[in-house]
């Protein structure tokens, strides 16, 4: 079976959080029967911060303009089985367009940040990667959100079939992993800085600090302003690369996770940050949303703070009741939110709808 995928990124991890999803779901799937490539305007940003230079499981296309690699990706398109153009993808109108025009298979759209889309449709802002026809001409739209954005996903862009397909750990990549003095901390929180995620960070992380003088508090990510509320306890360390995420995750006794405000408010989100953070045995304490019970249980798997007093309360948990939110969390992501276990559930996705579609075609026959 061939894919051909029109995304954002996959090489970089910088400022994203498509780079690793990718990484681990095109490996996952190769052992499924799957040829892939994935098509990635070569963008100065990403190539300035690119930690994948070769692709496992896949063929990667990187090009400058669309229209340097527009022939190319129609050969493609007309000897695939699956289209998939995903949120963010700089070229995804035209993408999506030859993909219409083109393709003999299913026509997928994947939308990565579908609160951020939804969010940004509300107040009147259309995204960038898809026309005014929204999805109603894709034979299926995979949503990173579940709940409540499945129907809106529906009503608000015309998609005929939304199935979520949930975020997902490379457990061969994110693993325990031996603590580094520069990463040593009593709290730790990896994300790249956004505005609508501010004010959670400033209650749940640096809240903390000016309480606890005594305990280190360090911040992983990129694109920090130069007003950020730093203080004399909290120490940065610039753009990780999944490579370094273990040792990260491992050198605190607490990794916090703090989501965006849009994926807050739909919930049924979670962050890959979550499920990378559980697989390498950290302790974790979120922020609460919609739906977060249904990844991992709230007090025996994950502890949700609500405010500033909650994180305080947690960092003075006991080793032994840390170790024990570790090792259930790790074994909840290991039984059901690994690549593997996502690239299954895709595969299966794939398959029902090509059923799907061969009886509404047989029947509109007879």
């Amino acid at each position: 079976m061939r894919m051909v995928i029109f995304g954002l990124t996959v090489t970089s991890s910088w400022g994203n959080g498509h780079a690793t999803l990718w990484r681990g779901l095109i490996r996952a799937l190769a052992p499924l029967g799957w040829s892939i490539s994935f098509f990635e305007r070569d963008v100065p940003y990403y190539a300035g911060a690119r930690d994948l230079h070769h692709l496992d499981g896949g063929e990667l296309v990187l090009y400058p303009h669309w229209n340097d690699i527009a022939q190319l990706a129609a050969a493609a398109v007309r000897e695939a089985d699956v289209v998939i153009v995903t949120s963010y993808c700089p070229d995804a109108v035209e993408a999506s367009r030859l993909a219409q025009e083109s393709c003999r298979g299913l026509k997928v759209f994947y939308d990565l940040d579908t609160a951020v889309t939804l969010a940004r449709i509300e107040q009147g802002d259309q995204p960038s990667y898809f026309g005014s026809e929204g999805l109603r001409d894709f034979d299926l739209v995979l949503s990173y959100t579940g709940g409540p954005a499945l129907d809106a996903l529906k009503t608000t862009l015309g998609a005929r079939l939304v199935v979520p397909l949930y975020g997902h750990v490379d457990p061969d990549r994110h693993r325990p992993a031996q603590p580094r003095p520069e990463f040593a901390g009593d709290l730790s929180y990896l994300g790249t800085y956004a505005e609508d995620r501010q004010a959670g960070v400033e209650a749940l992380l640096v809240a903390p600090a000016a309480r606890m003088p005594g305990c280190r508090f360090i911040i992983g990510g990129a694109q920090y302003p130069q007003d950020f509320p730093w203080c004399d306890n909290i120490f940065f360390v610039r753009h990780l690369p999944p490579a370094d995420h273990p040792a990260f995750f491992c050198s605190s006794r607490l990794t916090l996770n703090v989501t965006r405000e849009a994926m807050a408010r739909k919930g049924w989100c979670p962050s890959g940050r979550l499920f990378e953070a559980a697989a390498c045995g950290a302790a974790m304490i979120s922020d609460d949303w919609p739906g977060i019970d249904s990844f991992f249980n709230p007090g025996s798997e994950i502890v949700l703070a609500h405010s500033t007093d909650d994180v305080v309360a947690a960092l003075g948990l006991s080793d032994a009741e840390l170790e024990a939110l570790r090792r259930k969390a790790r074994e909840r992501v290991l039984d059901e939110h690994t690549s593997t276990r996502r690239a299954a559930e895709l595969d299966r996705i794939l398959n029902e709808t090509v059923r799907a579609r061969a009886s509404e075609a047989l029947k509109e026959a007879v």
